[in-house]
């Protein structure tokens, strides 16, 4: 099996980072919980926020986990 890739791309002007997985646009997420929420809901991890934080699964773009606004 193939492994997972996800991307938190740049916060935007407007806030939030858009997120991708194996391509596919989950949304913009507004925060570390959101993010965690997302990865749940698309089976990829089932943990806090801090595990999410030192995933080796993300890659993190124009700013790491603690980066939220533009």
């Amino acid at each position: 099996m193939a492994e997972r890739r996800v991307i938190v791309y740049p916060p935007s002007e407007t806030g939030g980072r858009r997120v991708r997985a194996d391509g596919a646009v989950l949304g913009t997420a507004y925060s570390l919980q959101e993010l965690a929420f997302f990865l749940q809901n698309q089976g990829l991890m089932d943990q806090d926020e801090q595990s999410v934080r030192t995933c080796d699964l993300i890659e993190w773009r124009g700013g790491g986990p603690d980066v939220w606004e533009h």
